[in-house]
């Protein structure tokens, strides 16, 4: 529900579907000022005439795209914040949008109460983002005030990355449906084990956010090798090993992310040096990814596979314990160590359940994605 305001928001909505742009214009339209326009080229015109405090993009339009528009909007006007959509569900087109400085992404079809949650989440930004602005020329005291309410609203748009985050990493995993809910377990692991270690503030985002994108390099994997259903030759392993480098190369450039990369780019690299891509050893690598090789272990023992069940709890400790000091930190399997196995449990059935939840909503069919993994090493690829 959106809720209006004293002050009617300016919304500018572009999009070269005019069905779209009708259904938009119709369903905001009583909560805000909106225009509608038809091309890119036609939406910077109308900023050059007036201010918008939102713009509303489709990604793909004849002639300049909504990835190319974003820029010039903020040429024009630096304070007015853009949501990109798209529908093609396309995991490239949400890290550029990010990365070129969109406030959000929606795909298509979308759901008109989410579009209205984006939007609603957009404007609070955007108005304490102007507050800020406004204020800071006044007392300190009062800058002080409107400094705090932007720290609240800066966690609101953490917030708000973090789920868009995980969407898209779910819609990633539909290449491969016997991994559902991986990323997601091994996030809540990873704090539990990161929570465990002391980890501040600071780290445990990164490390949730590394975590959560640590594959993300496999969009670079061509599906013949991904979706292999036997064991992968030496040419193959070696396109499977590149992922963790390119998934540093997908996520370089996103400020809010650089503290992460270090889970992406060596959660295979192993304590004793025999890991990959750099080989790293011990302490070289990266506390945070090392946190994160024993929570990805754990998950890929207990889950079950299209070609074999789950391992029990017990079977995992002794696989941990036996590798502890070759392939991972001895400190972070004695952490494991310290977590009652009712705690690892009950993060599995709640991180399961809400998977299980998300993926009722989904409109694929999970059985046609199902590769079998048949390769020898036990803890995944």
């Amino acid at each position: 529900m959106i809720e209006p305001s004293a002050h009617r928001s300016q919304i500018l909505i572009t999009d070269d579907e005019k069905e779209i742009r009708d259904v938009l214009v119709e369903y905001l339209s009583p909560y805000y000022e909106c225009q509608a326009a038809s091309s890119a080229e036609q939406a910077l015109s109308l900023l050059d005439e007036r201010k918008f405090d939102l713009v509303i993009s489709d990604i793909t339009m004849g002639g300049m795209t909504g990835l190319q528009l974003i820029p010039l909007v903020g040429a024009r006007s630096p304070h007015t914040l853009v949501i990109l959509i798209s529908g093609a569900q396309v995991m490239e087109n949400a890290i550029e949008a990010l990365r070129v400085g969109a406030f959000d992404y929606l795909m298509k079809p979308f759901d008109l109460r989410q579009v209205g949650a984006v939007v609603r989440r957009a404007l609070i930004h955007h108005k304490l983002l102007e507050d800020k602005r406004r204020y800071e020329n006044y007392l300190e005291e009062l800058v002080e005030q409107r400094t705090a309410q932007l720290d609240r609203a800066l966690d609101s748009l953490q917030e708000a990355y973090r789920a868009t985050l995980k969407s898209l990493v779910a819609s990633l995993e539909t290449r491969d449906a016997e991994t559902h809910g991986h990323s997601e377990r091994v996030v809540n692991y990873s704090l539990c084990l990161g929570r465990e270690l002391g980890l501040d503030g600071e780290q445990m985002r990164e490390l949730e956010f590394g975590s959560l994108l640590h594959d993300i390099g496999k969009l670079g994997v061509p599906d013949a090798v991904l979706r292999k259903p036997s064991s992968l030759d030496a040419d193959e392993w070696a396109c499977m090993r590149e992922h963790p480098a390119l998934g540093q190369q997908i996520l370089r450039g996103i400020d809010f992310l650089n503290g992460s990369l270090a889970v992406v780019g060596q959660h295979h690299e192993k304590w004793d040096g025999t890991g990959y891509p750099n080989g790293l050893r011990s302490e070289n690598i990266d506390l945070k990814a090392r946190i994160f090789a024993v929570a990805d272990a754990y998950d890929a023992i207990t889950s079950d596979r299209v070609y074999r069940a789950g391992r029990p709890f017990a079977a995992a400790l002794d696989e941990l314990i036996k590798y502890s000091g070759r392939q991972f930190d001895p400190q972070v399997v004695a952490a494991f160590q310290r977590v009652p196995q009712t705690e690892w449990e009950r993060l599995s059935q709640q991180t399961s359940l809400t998977w299980q939840q998300a993926s009722s909503l989904r409109s694929f069919d999970a059985a046609a994605s199902i590769t079998m993994r048949r390769q020898a090493m036990p803890l995944g690829r």
